[in-house]
C-alpha cells in the first residue's frame, strides 16, 4: 500500500466543504486507486453540491402551479388533417431538410436491464421479422430521410459511461449501419455524485465516489463539452430533431413536424400524444401563463388531472413522448443560463462504504440522486408549441419485460406490424389477418412511398420483410 498523502489542495477543499470522509481510507489505497479517487474529486463541483444540499427542501409547490395550468398552444391531429396547413408545413420542413440544416440527437444512455438485457438498450433487437436492433432501426430511418431529400443528416448519439464503449464497438462492428463516419458522432453524458441526507457525498468503494448519469438534461453540457454543438454550428445546422432510443416508431425528422416548428417560429417544439387516461404515467405538457412547461404525472394532483372541458375531454390532454425539435441557437443561448436546467432530486437506496470501511446495502432510501431533464428548457423557449401525434403512428417505447401489461418487446413488435400493415392496406394490398409484416425505411420511409413500391401487389398472406 502507498503512504503518499493527499494533496494540500484536496485536503483544504474537502475540509472547507465538510467532505473529509472521502479520503478516510487514502493510506489503504494503491497509487492507481489514489490517482482514480483524486481525479474524481477534481471533477466534483463542490460549490454546486453544497447549493443542492441547501436547496433540497425548496421544491416547487406543484399543487399551486397545477391550478394555473392550461392546455398548451398546439397543432392537433385535426390541424394535420387540414390539407392547406399540412402542405405548407411539409413544404417548410422539406426546404430545411434539403438545405442540410437539420441534425438529429438520439439519447441512448440507458441499459436494457429492465428487459433482462445487460447491454446498451440501443443494441436490443426489436424488428419483428428482421430482428434489427433499435440502433439499426433509427439509423436506417435517418438514412432514408436523408435520401428522400437528397441531403445529409448527421446523427449525434448521447451515450453514458455505462454504455459508451459498448456502443462505439457495436456501431463499428456494423459499419454504422451504412451511415457515413463523418455523419455519426457518439458523445458521453456526464455524471453527478450522490449525497446522503446530511449532504455528505457517498463512497461506493474506498477509492470511488458513487455517481450516476446526470439525466437527459445533461445533454446540453455534454454537447458543449464534446465539441458536438460547435461542430453543428460549423456545419450550418439550424434545427435539431431529438428522440430517445427506446421508441422505434419515432417519426424521425418528419418534415411536417419540422415545418410547423418553423412556421410558428418556435425555439422548442414537443411532440405529444393525447392522454387516454387522466392519470396516464406521462409528463403533462401545459401552459402556465405564456410559457409552456411539463408537470410530471407524479406531481400533478389527481383533482387537476381529472379536470375536463365542457365537451368532456381532458383539460390537460397533452402527454410528452420525449420527441422535440430545437433551434440550435436556442441551445447555444441556454448554455449561458445555468438556471434553465435545474437539478431534480430523487431519494434512492444506494449501497455505501461506512466509516469502518464496510459496504452497507440499505433497506430504505438513504441518498439523493440528481438529474436534469431536457424538457425544463421549455419555459425559456420563445413561441414553444406542441404537435400531436397518434401513438399508433409515432410512439411505442420498449421498457418492460413480460409479464408487464405494456411496453414489452412483444407489445412493441406488434405495434410495428400494425403500423406497416396499415400502410400496406392504404396502398391497396389485402393483408390476410395475422400475417406479420415489416418495412425497412430504406425500402419505403412512409405510406406514400410504399404505395409506389408495391404497385401490382394485391394480396399478402405470408410473413414478409420489405427491404
Amino acid at each position: 500500500m502507498s503512504s503518499t498523502a493527499p494533496t494540500a489542495d484536496h485536503c483544504s477543499k474537502l475540509k472547507h466543504y465538510g467532505q473529509e470522509h472521502l479520503i478516510a481510507f487514502w493510506k489503504e489505497l494503491t497509487p492507481a486507486q489514489q490517482s482514480q479517487l483524486a481525479e474524481q474529486l477534481d471533477g466534483v463541483d463542490f460549490e454546486l453540491v453544497q447549493d443542492l444540499h441547501r436547496s433540497q427542501k425548496q421544491e416547487e409547490d406543484w399543487s399551486l402551479v397545477s391550478e394555473q395550468a392550461q392546455a398548451p398552444p398546439a397543432i392537433t391531429l385535426a390541424d394535420f388533417a387540414d390539407a392547406s396547413s399540412y402542405s405548407a408545413a411539409v413544404e417548410s420542413g422539406s426546404r430545411a431538410l434539403a438545405a442540410g440544416k437539420v441534425a438529429m440527437i438520439l439519447v441512448a444512455g440507458g441499459q436494457g436491464s429492465r428487459l433482462g438485457f445487460e447491454r446498451p438498450k440501443g443494441m436490443f433487437p426489436i424488428g419483428p421479422l428482421s430482428n434489427r436492433s433499435l440502433y439499426q432501426i433509427h439509423i436506417e430511418h435517418l438514412r432514408a430521410r436523408a435520401k428522400q431529400f437528397g441531403t445529409r443528416i448527421p446523427m449525434y448519439i448521447m451515450s453514458s459511461p455505462a454504455t459508451h464503449e459498448d456502443t462505439l464497438e457495436f456501431l463499428a462492428a456494423h459499419q454504422n449501419f451504412g451511415l457515413a463516419a463523418d455523419d455519426l458522432r457518439v458523445f458521453c453524458q456526464g455524471t453527478m455524485p450522490s449525497m446522503d441526507f446530511d449532504g455528505k457525498l457517498i463512497l461506493e468503494k474506498k477509492h470511488q465516489l458513487f455517481a450516476s448519469p446526470d439525466g437527459h438534461g445533461g445533454m446540453l453540457e455534454a454537447l458543449d463539452r464534446s465539441g458536438c454543438l460547435a461542430e453543428m454550428i460549423d456545419r450550418g445546422i439550424e434545427h435539431i430533431f431529438y428522440g430517445q432510443v427506446d421508441n422505434p416508431l419515432i417519426q424521425i425528422c418528419d418534415p411536417a413536424l419540422i415545418g410547423y416548428h418553423l412556421r410558428h417560429r418556435s425555439e422548442m417544439t414537443s411532440q405529444v400524444v393525447r392522454k387516454n387516461d387522466p392519470l396516464q404515467r406521462v409528463g403533462n405538457v401545459v401552459a402556465i401563463g405564456d410559457r409552456v412547461r411539463i408537470i410530471e404525472y407524479s406531481d400533478l394532483p389527481e383533482s387537476v388531472a381529472r379536470k375536463t372541458n365542457p365537451d368532456g375531454t381532458l383539460k390537460l390532454w397533452a402527454g410528452s413522448i420525449a420527441v422535440h425539435v430545437f433551434e440550435t441557437s436556442f441551445l447555444a443561448r441556454s448554455l449561458g443560463n445555468r438556471d434553465s436546467l435545474p437539478f431534480h432530486l430523487a431519494r434512492k437506496k444506494v449501497p455505501f462504504i461506512n466509516s469502518t470501511g464496510e459496504l452497507v446495502s440499505p433497506s430504505e432510501p438513504n441518498a439523493i440522486k440528481f438529474e436534469r431533464f431536457i424538457f425544463d428548457l421549455l419555459p425559456t423557449a420563445e413561441n414553444a408549441i406542441v404537435c400531436e401525434v397518434d401513438p399508433a403512428d409515432g410512439f411505442c417505447a420498449v421498457k418492460n419485460a413480460p409479464p408487464a401489461a405494456a411496453e414489452t418487446p412483444e407489445h412493441v413488435k406488434q405495434a410495428i406490424i400494425d403500423l406497416h400493415t396499415r400502410w400496406l392496406k392504404e396502398a391497396g394490398v389485402d393483408v390476410v389477418a395475422g400475417t406479420p409484416v415489416e418495412i425497412n425505411p430504406l425500402f419505403a420511409v412512409d405510406s406514400r412511398e410504399l404505395s409506389q413500391k408495391v404497385k401490382g401487389l394485391l394480396k399478402l398472406d405470408k410473413a414478409t420483410y420489405f427491404h
